[in-house]
């Protein structure tokens, strides 16, 4: 199995092609077809990828199952994973047929709707395997280009600026990318991200129109690569785009945002930040600690307020990727151990919430929080998901969420003990939100007439929760799953990062 890696990226891509050009027709025979073609595609894609985990050594840091090809002008399509990518990988081909599966009830275009989630899986599949500059840059920017569509098309009331949103301040942030990537090349004349991976930037200190810049070159560079990955995470205070584009989304681009989009930016900072610009890393940690610990509370006290579900559960997303970027950027074992760890189970937490949110819109087409109340009278296998995943969601022992928050905040105490007393309080907001959010919608009395005849989870529904629940639980009861496979590439990360700044630390220019 030479090819896995691009069998694995380009299996939903074939399936794409094969909706469009042979299914024909928009009645209820040539939906269900649709459906049936992506729910195949993207269970077949999953089985796949399996091979990828159990042939992946975790001892082996460097990267693994390689595949190189000549491309156009010296560059290469090149792909690999290491311990870093490939749990991202396999959350991503997991997460797809549980979207696919909670599709079910669109009734519009829905040829089309199936093609865009198969083509964003392809492009979030390649971002996590590509070696090459050029190659990771295609797709991190044509992943854009289905989401764009999956919320103007699909998408609520303001469904076109919301997504116009979305867009321009992802493009944006990416345009500065692009340009250090030219620099990069100009400088080590190759794209390969391996070899850019050891090549030392400059970092001699130097003069902007009259601006001292710490770190020189390498400083300039991580800001454009962390202009396009803060805003993809999002943090504070480029966040604003996210919570529109949560409420206006359909119920599977909400969770493909959530669980798999958002990762791309912490993604990013581990495979490019750390390794490539450790002295520009190291000059704006601090940074980045701080604007974390903001976003952590301020996005959980903007939670507190909202009255859409969405919107609570969009700002509570903002807050948890607080902890990534907190966690990435103290730079030690623990902290980037519970930054990944953190990363995956928000993929299965944050998604089984936007589900849950869709299970009782797709009944009442409304997000509304006042809307609803006492809904354990009725839906009493809704009510009990639904507990779990906010516990969860605030970080329970015994859940997943638990693991990763505790392992960051361990991370960020050897670092700076008051950014982790800051971050700590947001422990307690998430709590707040997440269990006034529940109390409303469906505790107490049914009061609403509206609600008298709302219908319990279907076994579809159900089928859908059933292994996120499972895999929330096995995280948290067994962490050493996730953790075993990528302890030994972060310990080879946080090793050489050590390595470049010791010289900056001795000569006490920090």
């Amino acid at each position: 199995m030479g090819n896995l890696l691009s069998l694995t990226t380009f299996i939903p891509l074939l399936g794409a092609i094969i909706l469009a050009l042979f299914l024909r027709g928009d009645d209820a025979e040539a939906q269900g077809n649709a459906k049936w073609v992506a729910m195949g595609t993207t269970v077949a894609t999953f089985v796949v990828s399996l091979f990828i985990l159990f042939g992946f050594d975790p001892s082996n840091t460097d990267f693994q199952m390689v595949e190189e090809r000549e491309w156009l002008m010296g560059m290469n399509y090149k792909m690999g994973v290491d311990g870093i990518s490939v749990l991202f990988v396999m959350l991503t081909t997991f997460l797809m047929p549980l979207v696919i599966a909670s599709c079910w009830t669109v009734s519009t275009r829905v040829k089309e709707y199936m093609i865009a989630f198969l083509l964003l899986e392809t492009l979030m599949l390649g971002v996590f395997m590509a070696l090459d500059l050029v190659l990771f840059y295609l797709f991190f920017e044509a992943g854009l280009i289905p989401m764009f569509l999956i919320i103007g098309i699909w998408g609520g009331k303001n469904r076109i600026y919301a997504s116009f949103k979305f867009f321009l301040y992802t493009f944006l942030g990416s345009v500065l990318m692009l340009v250090a990537m030219v620099a990069m090349f100009s400088e080590a004349g190759t794209t390969d991200i391996p070899t850019l991976m050891v090549t030392e930037f400059g970092s001699e200190d130097f003069s902007v129109l009259g601006i001292h810049v710490v770190g020189g070159m390498q400083t300039l560079m991580w800001l454009a690569f962390f202009a396009s990955f803060a805003v993809k995470m999002p943090m504070w205070p480029v966040h604003t785009w996210l919570p529109d584009a949560h409420v206006q989304a359909p119920t599977a681009g909400s969770v493909v945002l959530a669980a798999i989009l958002l990762k791309m930016g912490g993604y990013g900072f581990l495979r490019f930040s750390l390794p490539m610009f450790p002295i520009g890393s190291e000059v704006m940690g601090d940074l980045v600690l701080w604007l974390s610990a903001i976003a952590i509370i301020y996005t959980s006290l903007v939670a507190l307020v909202q009255e859409d579900m969405k919107k609570l559960i969009a700002y509570s997303s903002v807050a948890h990727m607080g902890y990534v970027t907190m966690g990435i950027f103290a730079v030690n074992q623990q902290g980037i151990d519970g930054a990944i760890f953190q990363m995956i189970s928000h993929g299965f937490i944050s998604g089984a919430l936007f589900l849950l949110v869709g299970v009782i819109y797709d009944r009442m087409h409304t997000r509304e929080i006042d809307a609803y109340g006492g809904l354990v009278n009725r839906m009493p296998a809704f009510a009990l998901i639904f507990m779990f995943f906010t516990m969860a969601n605030v970080g329970l022992p015994g859940t997943s969420g638990f693991v990763g928050e505790f392992l960051v905040l361990m991370g960020i105490f050897q670092v700076n003990t008051w950014v982790a007393m800051f971050a700590t309080t947001g422990v307690i907001l998430s709590a707040a939100y997440a269990l006034w959010l529940y109390r409303r919608v469906v505790m107490g009395d049914l009061i609403k007439e509206s609600l008298r005849t709302i219908t319990d989870m279907t076994t579809r529904e159900r089928f859908i929760f059933a292994p996120l629940v499972f895999m929330t639980l096995l995280l948290g009861v067994y962490p050493a799953l996730v953790l075993d496979i990528i302890g030994p590439s972060v310990a080879a990360l946080v090793e050489n990062y050590d390595m470049a700044t010791a010289g900056m630390h001795s000569a006490g220019t920090h």
